[in-house]
């Protein structure tokens, strides 16, 4: 039964390569969206035994992440009227082939850890490092504030897929302080976003280096 954990894993790495390929704003939005619902059934398929705590995590994983954060995400897209990631730091192309890059040498590197489980898909570990790998590069590669938001939000996505392996030595009210730290630190950023919007006309963080004491 490893394919019923392995399609969603597959499915969130092909979502990386993809966020790192595109430059519009709602498309990595609504890709972001997916994984998250995506990423909340992997408690629900790797349990045995599914209870009422198991369930309220994934509930509460698509509350936050497939609906709150894009519509906060949207919103502030709305806000400022930008559509695409124009001018990044590195090209689409290139980013994209290095998540591919990332995401093979994950999975080799995966080979040689003992940390999955007997009858656990193998595919958890280089999920989590290509997961986070996109994130750093979403972060780093680009100037836009959302997108760099949205890089955030994938880099968790990569440590809630690795915490994944830990679901019977963590509690699950660890995992709700986690996606509660996320909701907190996306709104947060939200109302930066919309002071930034105020002071500069445009989200594009190069315009910071403007401030001056």
């Amino acid at each position: 039964m490893h394919w019923l954990i392995d399609t969603p894993l597959v499915l969130v790495m092909l979502l990386n390569l993809f966020m790192l390929g595109v430059s519009r704003m709602r498309s990595l939005i609504y890709s972001a969206a997916v994984q998250g619902v995506v990423l909340s059934l992997l408690p629900l398929l790797l349990e045995k035994q599914i209870g009422a705590m198991i369930i309220v995590v994934a509930v509460v994983t698509v509350a936050i992440k497939g609906v709150l954060i894009p519509q906060m995400l949207h919103k502030a897209l709305l806000d400022v009227q930008i559509k695409r990631e124009v001018e990044p730091l590195i090209g689409f192309l290139p980013t994209m082939l290095m998540g591919a890059l990332g995401t093979a040498l994950s999975i080799a590197f995966a080979a040689y850890l003992p940390m999955t489980q007997a009858g656990s898909s193998t595919l958890i570990i280089p999920a989590s490092f290509s997961t986070m790998l996109t994130g750093f590069l979403l972060l780093t590669t680009r100037y836009k504030a959302i997108t760099q938001v949205i890089g955030y939000l994938i880099l968790e996505n990569g440590i809630y897929i690795f915490g994944v392996l830990l679901l019977t030595a963590v509690p699950f009210l660890v995992e709700m302080g986690i996606l509660l730290d996320l909701y907190v630190g996306i709104f947060v950023v939200s109302i930066i976003l919309n002071h930034i919007t105020k002071a500069f006309s445009s989200l594009d963080t190069r315009r910071l280096t403007a401030l001056k004491e």
